[in-house]
């Protein structure tokens, strides 16, 4: 018998915020996390200077230097989110931790950059001088999801998520499927991302990235009609699940239900993205939760800003709901956070949901008449009572992913 799975906790560090209060205000008042970074104009050839950085972050003070000298900013960040979400759940120091009950399923799209310029350095000038003991461990593709266990002494399985675009939100589904089938009781899910300019150059190449340059606020543009490209941003996300009899033991609050999680991959090209294959996963998704697509009642876009990918995803969403479910982004806010997009608007999903207010997809002001004719949340955000809402994610490869959030 499959068990039911619930969301007791999150926790947030992204341009906007390190709670999902700060992070809200920002949204509601139309507030940008980008920003230009005069740091990379060092890079002659390199056409955008635009990310959106978590700019107040600090190593909190009980962060001993021997909990922390295997982890790298990726790990940081996932550990803090995840300390955050688990003070929320109301098990930070709970031996249930280390019980074995609980598990850990987070990616991201790379491991510490500055460890992988340790071993770069080693190769290109043939010394081993820079490398240390915990440079593989820094750089290695589980950095985030090994710290955080080792951090919190958490003693189930991990599930590394390394999918780029969707190391997130399979984080999420990876754990959810976890509880539900009875592997685990509870589960830490997530994604994270430290910010650096060689990610930036990942999508330069491919002309993808915006080069609005002297209007940062302004860019990224999400479906709109003038939109050029992405801007890369950086975070965390960590949601605490639980089997629902276990949460409902201990009297703990619960934000919402996982009722559907769809998952799939194009199988064709590894950067131009399939319209069937979306819509196939966001079917997915509703199958899995047993529902009929009109009970969707907002569906949160991964919305890039690129230009096939927006027209692509637009256009799946559009041939499975039709013109009449809202529908937004937040990477106008926040730009695109790779490894962590997922569970940040996930998170974010959740959140609004409960508050009955979506965002706005932040500067799309006309919508790309190629894009599908859909319900754009464009302005003051929308008042709305949501059932339950869709969370849908795309990446390199080929990889989609759909999540289904039941309001409790």
């Amino acid at each position: 018998m499959t068990k039911r799975v619930v969301v007791t906790g999150t926790g947030v560090i992204c341009s906007l915020g390190n709670s999902w209060t700060q992070l809200s205000t920002n949204l509601k008042n139309k507030i940008s996390g980008i920003c230009y970074m005069p740091g990379w104009d060092a890079f002659s050839d390199l056409n955008t200077r635009l990310a959106g950085p978590v700019t107040d972050f600090e190593k909190p003070s009980h962060y001993t230097r021997k909990k922390t000298r295997s982890m790298s900013r990726v790990s940081l960040l996932s550990t803090r989110a995840t300390e955050l979400a688990l003070e929320e759940s109301g098990l930070l120091g709970d031996p249930v931790l280390s019980s074995g009950d609980m598990g850990i399923s987070y990616g991201s799209s790379t491991g510490g950059v500055d460890a992988i310029r340790e071993f770069v350095n080693m190769v290109t000038h043939h010394d081993v001088a820079g490398v240390t003991a915990t440079s593989y461990i820094r750089m290695m593709g589980h950095t985030a999801p090994v710290n955080v266990g080792v951090f919190f002494g958490i003693k189930g399985r991990i599930i590394t998520t390394s999918s780029a675009c969707t190391s997130g939100s399979q984080g999420i589904g990876y754990a959810y499927e976890a509880i539900k089938y009875g592997k685990q009781r509870l589960m830490v899910a997530g994604g994270a991302e430290e910010l650096c300019v060689s990610e930036a150059v990942v999508f330069d190449s491919l002309y993808a990235t915006s080069t609005k340059n002297s209007t940062p606020r302004q860019t990224p543009s999400p479906f709109d009609q003038q939109r050029d490209g992405l801007v890369i941003g950086e975070g965390a996300g960590t949601l605490i699940l639980e089997e629902l009899d276990h949460a409902l033991g201990r009297g703990a609050r619960i934000l919402a239900e996982i009722v559907g999680f769809g998952t799939n991959s194009d199988g064709g090209h590894v950067t131009q993205p399939e319209t069937e294959n979306m819509r196939r996963a966001m079917q997915l998704a509703l199958q899995d939760a047993s529902l009929d697509k009109e009970a969707i009642d907002y569906v949160n876009a991964h919305g890039t800003a690129t230009d096939r990918g927006d027209i692509a995803e637009s256009l799946a969403t559009y041939r499975l709901f039709g013109s009449n479910t809202p529908f937004s982004t937040l990477k106008g806010n926040l730009g695109h956070t790779l490894g962590a997009c997922g569970a940040i608007e996930a998170l974010a999903s959740i959140h609004m949901m409960n508050e009955n207010w979506l965002a706005p997809t932040l500067n799309l002001d006309t919508p790309d008449e190629q894009c599908g004719d859909l319900d754009y949340i464009i302005g003051n955000g929308r008042e709305l009572h949501c059932e339950h809402v869709m969370s849908n994610n795309f990446a390199f490869g080929g990889i989609n992913t759909s999540l289904i959030f039941k309001r409790w």
